[in-house]
Order: C-alpha cells, then structure tokens, then sequence
C-alpha cells in the first residue's frame, strides 16, 4: 500500500476504493434481505416445505456469522485486497449456482456457499476502510458510508427482491449478483491496495471447529424449540451440545499460541461494549424486519413489490442520517450517539408493538419506521468506529469480524428465539379467543408479531445499557491512532 501513497501520507485512491467496497458490502447487505421476499416463490418451484423453508435463509446466516471470524484471520494473514476478491468471486459463484437450483438442497447448498464467501469479504471489506483511510475526519465519512449501506442496505434489498420477483423469477434475486461482484472485482485490481498483517500467522482450526459447531448448535436449537418445544430431547440435546462445544471454545482461545478470538480484543471495553451492543442490535433488528414483512404481506395483503417499498422510509431515514452521525462523532465522541440512537429505536419498536390485523401503514406503522431508522442511523457509524478502537494492524481483520460476526450471530438466534415467541403467542390467543374465522387467525397471528416486537425492543434496550457502561472514549479518541494506522 504504501507505493501508493503520496508525500502526504494518503492513498491518492482511497475514495475510488471506498467506492468498490461500497458496492461489495451493499451486495451482501442485499443478499441478506432480498431472498425473504423470494421464498414463497421457491418453496412452489423447488418443493420446499415448511419446515424446510428456514434453511433458505438460515443456511446463509450460518456459515456467514459462524465463520466470519476465521475470514477475518485469513483476510489479515493472506491479504486483504486479495482475500476481498476472491470473496467477490467465490460469492458471484455462488450466487450463479444458487440461480440455477434444480432442487431444494442444491438451494440451500449455494446459500451456505455464499455464507462462506461472505464471511471472507465482509471482514477484508472494514478492514481495508480501517487501514486505507487514516485522517480521523476522513474515517468517520468512510465509515459513514458504511454505516449507510449496513443500515439501510436491508430494506432496498426488500425493494429489489420486490421488483425481481413480481416482473422476472425468484432465481434473479440470487443471480443479480454475478454482474455485481465481477464489476466490483474488476474495479478493485487497480483501485483497493494491498495490506496484511505482521508476525504470527498461524490458524487455530481447532478454536474454528468448536466454535462454528456451537453455533449452528445454538441456532438450530432456538429453530427446534419454535416447532417441537422447550422440553423436547432433541431441543435439549442441541442446546447441551452448542454448551459443550462453546465451553471448549473457550478453553482452547486461552491455550492456543495464535487464538481465533484472541481475549486481547475483548480485553478493551470498548471494542467489548461495541461487539455486545451489535449482538443485541442483531437481534432486534432482524427479527423487526422478518415480522414486519409477514404482517405486511400475510395480514394487510400486501405484493412482494409493495411490501418492498413500504420499508423504504426505513432505508431512507438511515441514508440521511448516517451522515448526520458521520458529522457529529467527531464532535461529540461514539457514546451519546449510540446511546440516544438505541434509546430511540427502543421507542420505535415499542410503538410497532401495539398495531392491530386491522391497523393503517401510514398510521402506525410508518411512524414507527421513522423513529427506528433515524435512531438506528446514529448506532452504526460510532459502533463500527468503536469496534477497531486502539486495534493494532494484526488484529484489525478479525476486529472487523467480531462487529458483523456479533450482529449475525445476534440476528440468528433472535430470529429463532422471537420466531418461537411469536408461535407461542400465536397458539395462546387462539386457545383463548378461539381462530375458526379468518380475522381470527389475523388477530391470532398480529399478537404473535407484537409479541416478538416487544421482546424485540427489550433487546435494543439493553444495547443502549451496554452501551451507557461500557464506552467511555471521547472525541479525542478518534485521533490517537492515527500515526499507528498511517504508518502501516
């Protein structure tokens, strides 16, 4: 990188590369949303059933969040700009494959696959920001960029997947990433330069296998709760076996010479702080749209394409004040903002809680759209800012990791524990108010929503207390790194 640079010490092509790896992040920011809206279609053309039809997006948040901390390692050790794109090639592939499924298991294959290669170019995508842009103010609006695209990249993918799957197939929702990632790919040979980290670069394949195996286990014994129960033994026997394997996990962190989590970057609170809150974020949030998008779609009748655009303003309300927070965390440190920001998405959710199977989008629940979007605006930039605090070079890969591993491990498991809350909820009110008639099966199914919501916003609460504990850097905080980043 640094034949590169100028006498001044900066990448004279450092806003075309956060070009490139803007358009890489918003493409797996995308591919997270832009299949919910694909599903009912594949299940019809591929046969898919019920309680199959989870594996479509579960597949991908599995291998995705479990193995982003391995991909931040090989991104460090291998090189960043190289891992980036053959993450951007492998997920085209991917992709293409995913496109052409002539069967369910070929489906859920491809996604897992895209997972995988997510979790290669998510983490090599931050961490190239992070070294790439060293002026403090220069960061914040790199990092504002980012922000935008995380936040906002989930409603356009409802969009998206809208438009593809009412005028076109299913299979585009998949495929519209091919032309995306080879363009990005191209791009980043003369613009993205190459970093690594020094030293050390072994891997800890053990610290990888228990930890992706308690994960999965974890998940899928949320998944197994919500269909046959808290008490069932196979429910019981994945949450003692994600036990066992996360406990081994964290043996082995302490006694391996080259850790895949190493605790030097959870020793530092507020890296510590950042990872916790994005965790519960996760949970909240994707659950939010998940719900939101049955309500819309199964509740108030609305079309794929309609459904789309009706989180729009949430997109909307995070592109524009992304760069608000861009602007004021020099000025006023990561912490008010963060904390106003989930206090603030806390009342949104809270809101969204008291809608009926009979209630106005522009009533109840574009308000809430609004309040959530705006707040959550002021949590990604400083949470990412605050997830690379005070890190070395070395480390900086698998820093960006733990950010989107903790809010996809956040979002996986709140997913499945709200899924089961909302079925709960659901099966209760029918019980008691009886669910023979279709407005009653409505009502039925909204309680269960509303249900999940609440929980929903408890989970952002506690963000914004782990938050309020946690970090404690100010504004001057924002500089002190400057020289290290620079001189790598």
């Amino acid at each position: 990188m640094s034949k590169a640079k100028i006498e001044d010490g900066l990448d004279p092509t450092r806003w075309r590369a956060l070009f490139v790896i803007a358009i890489a992040q918003l493409m797996v920011i995308l591919d997270s949303s832009i299949v919910n809206i694909a599903i009912p279609s594949a299940k019809i053309d591929l046969n898919i059933s019920d309680q199959n039809q989870q594996w479509i997006v579960t597949a991908y948040t599995l291998a995705f969040g479990s193995l982003l901390l391995l991909g931040g390692r090989i991104a460090d050790f291998v090189g960043r700009k190289k891992i980036f794109i053959i993450g951007l090639l492998g997920f085209a592939g991917a992709s293409a494959l995913g496109g052409i499924a002539s069967t369910q298991g070929l489906l859920f294959a491809a996604r897992g696959l895209q997972g995988v290669f997510g979790a290669l170019l998510t983490p090599a995508a931050l961490s190239l920001i992070n070294v790439t842009f060293t002026v403090p103010k220069e960061r914040a609006k790199a990092f504002g960029v980012y922000g935008a695209i995380s936040g906002g990249g989930a409603a356009i993918g409802l969009i998206l997947g809208g438009v593809l799957t009412q005028y076109a197939n299913w299979r585009w929702c998949l495929g519209v990433n091919v032309p995306i990632a080879i363009i990005a790919a191209l791009l980043a040979v003369p613009f993205v330069h190459e970093s690594k980290a020094v030293g050390d670069r072994s891997y800890d394949i053990p610290g990888v296998l228990t930890a992706t195996a308690g994960l999965f286990s974890l998940v899928y014994a949320f998944t197994l709760a919500a269909k046959d129960g808290w008490t069932d033994g196979r429910t019981i026997l994945f949450f003692a076996s994600a036990a066992i394997f996360l406990s081994a996990f964290m043996i082995i962190e302490q006694k391996v010479k080259n850790p895949l989590l190493p605790w030097r970057i959870l020793a530092e609170r507020n890296r510590a702080g950042s990872y916790l809150s994005s965790l519960f974020v996760g949970s909240g949030l994707f659950s939010m749209f998940l719900f939101l998008g049955l309500y819309l779609q199964v509740i108030l009748g609305y079309s794929p394409l309609k459904t789309g655009f009706a989180f729009l303003p949430f997109s909307i309300g995070v592109i524009l004040f992304a760069g608000v927070a861009a602007k004021l965390l020099p000025v006023t440190g990561p912490r008010p903002l963060m904390i106003w920001g989930l206090v603030q998405a806390t009342i949104g959710l809270v809101l969204l809680s008291f809608i009926k199977s009979d209630s106005s989008y522009l009533m109840h629940v574009l308000p809430s759209l609004v309040i959530m979007s705006t707040g959550m605006a002021l949590v990604f930039i400083p949470m990412a800012s605050t997830a690379l605090h005070g890190i070395g070079n070395h480390d900086s890969g698998v820093g960006s990791a733990m950010l989107n591993t903790s809010q996809q491990i956040g979002g996986s498991l709140g997913t499945a524990l709200l899924n089961t809350i909302a079925a709960t909820a659901t099966a209760g009110y029918i019980v008691a108010n009886g669910g023979k008639t279709q407005a009653a099966q409505f009502a039925a199914l909204t309680h269960g929503y509303t249900a999940s919501f609440r929980v929903g916003a408890i989970f952002l609460l506690i963000g914004a207390i782990v938050v309020a504990v946690t970090i404690n850097i100010g504004k001057e905080s924002l500089v002190e790194t400057e020289g290290a980043v620079a001189a790598h």
